[in-house]
């Protein structure tokens, strides 16, 4: 009997329950949310009242929590048609950004804690996996790291996991602070003499090499030269170096003499660019100056390189901490570092003939194959190609102000090469306007307008910019952006600038004016 009393009091208290939850049933069903979860719960509510006191407790009970946290989920993202980005939210995402439920914006990761594994759960984030309980391979889990042991920060701190440094890392990105980075494994060791954790010891503090060779090797390439034998078929070595690469688009800056060979053989020359993250690529040649022994080569890369800057060498000072890095015999990554010894030496000096280059010395090792490879400053900026060494203690690098001045001239040189493989016109015959000229047309056409200068439009050509914009057969062009027009020559050599031409034209008793964009071919 106590049993039954038991039971009759859960049931009604459950059907109290169970009548808020209709409701909410009710209205996702209208509203199309959660339609598998509403009509399974429909099907249970049918057969509650077809069973015994003691299943109807237990199938209300089964409703109860197996609903209860569906019905009180948000409704399902509704996607538009067409993806606009510029609705799209900016989220600030420590554990980093995942698609939304569209595929349209960028949302914040699941971090660690939070649900996963549902239908509508977001992924989790960087170094997280989602767990479930165990067995329950479908039930809800949450977002755990995969390493959980303690880590220690570069900024002194000990962080439970390595996810947490990389979330606390995103937010000093954020807010314009430098990066967290994981220094070693285990919580952070507390040196006992100082009383301060060791990212803050003098080893850290003042090591501003390491500091400077961090910044800069991403950027530093190793180059090979190989020359296709025609008999054999293999790769003969020729010589190899070092470079920077100048542009994120893949300019690579060198020596001319590691790009370049005189050795008299046959057979199809090969470059190959190594980078710091061990990637190779085929490189061509894009300008090269062997007086000066500047070269530039160019890599095509689908991903974002790594650049350096170049410094102004004229600042230099004697005295001055310098950084030389390269690939001496193959070795990627070799750093030595010196001061500059003289920012300015002759070449003459050197025994360099014709030379009109000073160099600037330095007592930095360069030995083969760090030839090419950047001599950088204390900022990271490169101030010289290391180029030659005379003996130990005095080599000379080519100062930045020279590469300057060989980017420039380069850049100058490729434009006027594009500009003469375009052909400009505007599609006319034309004849330049003389006496005699006139005397002929005025046989043929007495009505023909008194003029001493111009051009006469023979004929146009269909479909022309002169035609489109205007100009007819028999017209007579005076004026050029608004100066007379003497010669057919004055027109032509209108057409070498990228410029809208202003005719003015008689026709007839008439003076017209026109504007012609001329139409670009290449040759």
């Amino acid at each position: 009997m106590k049993t039954k009393i038991c039971f009759l009091i859960l049931s009604d208290f459950m059907i109290l329950k169970l009548c808020q939850l209709v409701t909410t049933l009710q209205s996702s069903l209208q509203n199309k949310i959660h339609d598998e979860i509403t009509v399974t719960c429909i099907i249970l509510l049918s057969l509650i009242f077809n069973k015994s006191p003691t299943m109807q407790v237990l199938l209300l009970a089964t409703v109860l929590f197996c609903v209860e946290d569906f019905v009180r989920a948000e409704p399902k993202q509704k996607c538009t048609e067409r993806c606009d980005v510029s609705t799209c939210p900016s989220p600030s995402c420590p554990m980093g950004y995942v698609p939304d439920r569209c595929n349209c914006c960028l949302v914040c990761a699941q971090g660690e804690g939070e649900p996963c594994g549902r239908k509508d759960d977001l992924p989790c984030g960087d170094g997280l996996d989602c767990k479930h309980p165990a067995g329950k391979r479908l039930a809800k889990g949450f977002c755990q790291c995969k390493l959980v042991h303690k880590v220690c920060g570069s900024d002194g701190n000990t962080y439970g996991n390595v996810c947490q440094l990389k979330a606390q890392s995103r937010k000093a990105l954020q807010q314009g602070l430098p990066a967290i980075n994981s220094v070693q494994k285990g919580p952070c060791k507390i040196n006992q003499n100082k009383g301060t954790s060791h990212p803050t010891s003098p080893r850290y503090k003042f090591n501003f090499i390491a500091d400077v060779v961090e910044k800069i090797a991403p950027a530093v390439v190793h180059i090979e030269l190989f020359l296709r034998h025609p008999l054999f078929g293999r790769n003969v070595p020729l010589s190899s170096g070092s470079g920077f690469v100048m542009s994120e688009t893949g300019l690579i800056v060198t020596n001319a003499h590691v790009v370049s060979s005189t050795t008299p053989m046959s057979g199809h020359q090969q470059l190959k660019v190594q980078m710091h993250s061990g990637d190779i690529y085929e490189a061509t040649i894009k300008d090269i100056d062997k007086k000066s022994d500047i070269a530039t080569i160019k890599v095509n890369s689908l991903k974002k390189l790594s650049v350096l800057l170049l410094g102004h060498s004229a600042d230099l000072r004697p005295g001055e901490f310098v950084v030389a890095i390269g690939s001496p015999f193959a070795l990627q990554n070799t750093v030595t570092t010196g001061i500059v010894s003289t920012a300015q030496r002759d070449g003459k000096e050197l025994g360099i003939r014709d030379s009109d280059m000073g160099y600037v010395q330095t007592d930095a090792i360069i030995n083969y194959g760090n030839s090419g490879g950047p001599l950088v400053n204390l900022d990271g900026e490169v101030i010289g190609i290391n180029t030659l060494k005379v003996a130990a203690g005095i080599s000379f690098a080519i100062p930045s102000d020279r590469i300057t001045r060989f980017l420039n001239e380069s850049m100058d040189k490729q434009s006027k090469e594009v500009r003469s493989l375009k052909k400009r016109f505007i599609g006319i015959r034309m004849l330049t306007i003389t006496s005699a000229l006139v005397e002929e047309l005025k046989q043929q056409n007495p009505d023909f307008p008194e003029v001493t200068s111009g051009i006469y439009v023979h004929e146009v050509v269909p479909h022309s910019p002169a035609q489109k914009g205007g100009i007819r057969d028999g017209d007579i062009i005076v004026k050029l952006n608004g100066r007379p027009l003497l010669t057919t020559a004055d027109l032509q050599g209108a057409l070498t600038e990228e410029t809208t031409l202003l005719l003015e034209v008689r026709r007839g008793n008439d003076d017209l004016l026109f504007n012609i964009q001329p139409d670009v071919i290449m040759q």
